[in-house]
């Protein structure tokens, strides 16, 4: 869980996860939008992919990129986690 929250802590990620929402893309699809070379890119993806929030699909000569919704949907769930234990806190100590 470590890994999809340290994935998430950084904006490029996030945008590249915002533009996986509409379905698989190419890394130089994913290029496009940014100011940044493909070391960079990869660097990003290679993060994205260990926390497992992106996978990678070839398909001969070209890699596609898609988003995980599982691995999202598992840190939603943790995050809420969270929150309702930190609301049920908040409620005891109120009393």
């Amino acid at each position: 869980m470590n890994q999809i929250f340290k994935a998430l802590s950084h904006p490029v990620r996030r945008e590249i996860l915002s533009l996986l929402r509409d379905g698989p893309m190419t890394s130089g699809e994913l290029l496009e939008p940014f100011d940044m070379k493909w070391p960079s890119l990869t660097g990003h993806l290679n993060v994205l992919k260990s926390a497992g929030l992106v996978h990678a699909e070839r398909y001969g000569t070209i890699i596609r990129y898609r988003l995980n919704t599982g691995a999202a949907e598992d840190a939603l769930a943790a995050i809420m986690a969270l929150l309702g234990s930190n609301s049920k806190q908040e409620s005891k100590n109120d009393n």
